[in-house]
């Protein structure tokens, strides 16, 4: 059973709709949110959302999947992990 989640946490979707909703599998942790960036950390390296009005409606970092509404201007990929600070996720930080 450990195997199978392996492999979920290995994939990474990211589907759009209408430039109004994203929804994305393999995320690993929400490193920063405002109404015009979400900066997140997938399976596939750092991904940098960028629009207008923008927020996350749903987030399971269990499942790795998070849902984010508002106008989507761009999706933009890093391989760096430049913006994690010692392996801190957004909760810890938020919450020292």
């Amino acid at each position: 059973m450990e195997e199978k989640q392996d492999l979920t946490q290995k994939s990474h979707k990211l589907s759009m709709n209408n430039r109004r909703t994203a929804l994305l599998t393999g995320i690993n942790d929400v490193l920063s949110f405002d109404p015009n960036e979400v900066l997140l950390d997938t399976v596939q390296g750092t991904l940098m959302i960028r629009g207008e009005d923008l927020h996350v409606s749903r987030l399971s970092i269990e499942k790795g999947e998070v849902d984010i509404d508002g106008k989507i201007n761009s999706f933009s990929y890093t391989d760096s992990n430049g913006f994690v600070k010692n392996g801190e996720t957004l909760f810890s930080r938020l919450f020292k």
